[in-house]
């Protein structure tokens, strides 16, 4: 562990030059004191360093000095298909490793190239989640990643949706997939393949049952396929609308693309307004999302869902007459 943390301290003055060691604290996640520890246990190494106080000051090695100590380990090579998901990566209990090979990356990189990369970190950043809302709690997502590493079963007590809501199973995790901020394990049971989000799981125990993935077997055609599948279940029926342009716009912030396609491919009328039959799932979900658009939609078929929506704004206006 120790051993690590000084090779990261070592690479980062050697790609970043001077820093403090409240910098240095900050990027090893350590305290202040532990740095100074750190930069003695170099120096009695042989490691070129010097300090210098003021405000100008810091720690840096001499000029010219550069290690060659940048080979990745094997979980660090793992962790740079993550190097774009520092907070996923965080989530799967990699961040530290992460940050390791970013370090010997970047050390390996001639100049030029090393600014380049540290541009890109600094211009680009990936925010998985959707828009107002959290991310789940996932406190069993590092020995889920675990079981599907070492493909090792575990037995795991599940909260659903239906009843009875919390069962128990066992699963050979296949592998993960995050989706819109959500963690999901692609795993076999008793029952076939099956998709757990992973934020679900109560409680985890490891098996000592090893298991091998059918030949063949790829995640993401499998999760494509499964994503298609569940579209195709997902809509229970059509619906008719006249929507204004103004709802056009408000439909883009929230309505799936399959509703939204639908849409777009109706004609604008004279005063821009959309005549369009579109998906829905059912009844009382059509009539909560259209309630959503207020005056800039009108229901027209059918008319069980109508009937819904002038019950609803009704009983709105009673409420704030």
């Amino acid at each position: 562990m120790r051993a690590g943390r000084l090779l990261s301290l070592l690479l980062l003055l050697q790609n970043r030059g001077r820093m403090t060691a409240d910098q240095l604290a900050a990027e090893l996640e350590v305290s202040v004191r532990t740095v100074y520890r750190d930069v003695q246990a170099l120096g009695a190494a042989g490691i070129p360093l010097y300090g210098e106080a003021g405000h100008a000051g810091g720690y840096a090695l001499l000029d010219g000095y550069r290690t060659r100590l940048t080979g990745l380990t094997a979980d660090e090579a793992r962790t740079l298909f993550l190097a774009g998901l520092p907070g996923p990566a965080a989530e799967l209990g990699l961040g530290p490793v992460l940050a390791a090979a970013e370090l010997k990356l970047e050390a390996a990189l001639p100049a030029g190239l090393r600014d380049r990369s540290r541009r890109i970190r600094e211009c680009f950043h990936l925010d998985a989640p959707g828009w107002y809302r959290e991310a789940d709690e996932v406190p069993h997502l590092p020995a889920v990643a675990a079981a599907v590493w070492e493909r090792r079963a575990i037995r795991v007590r599940y909260r659903r949706w239906h009843a009875p809501q919390v069962v128990e199973r066992r699963l050979e995790p296949y592998g993960i997939v995050l989706k819109g901020g959500r963690w999901y394990a692609v795993a076999r049971n008793d029952d076939g393949l099956r998709t757990y989000r992973i934020g679900q799981i109560l409680a985890l125990d490891p098996l000592d049952e090893p298991f091998e993935p059918p030949a063949g077997f790829d995640l993401a055609r499998h999760w494509q396929a499964h994503s298609a599948s569940l579209q195709e279940r997902l809509w229970q029926g059509e619906a008719e609308i006249r929507i204004s342009p103004a709802g056009v716009d408000r439909l883009r912030d929230f309505a799936p693309q399959a509703v939204l396609d639908a849409v777009l491919r109706a004609e604008p009328d004279a005063d821009g307004h959309r005549r369009a039959t579109i998906p829905v799932e059912s009844l009382t979900h059509a009539e909560s999302e259209l309630l959503r658009l207020g005056p800039e939609v009108e229901v027209l078929a059918p008319a069980g869902l109508r009937k819904r929506v002038v019950a609803s704004t009704r009983a709105m206006a009673a409420l704030y007459a």
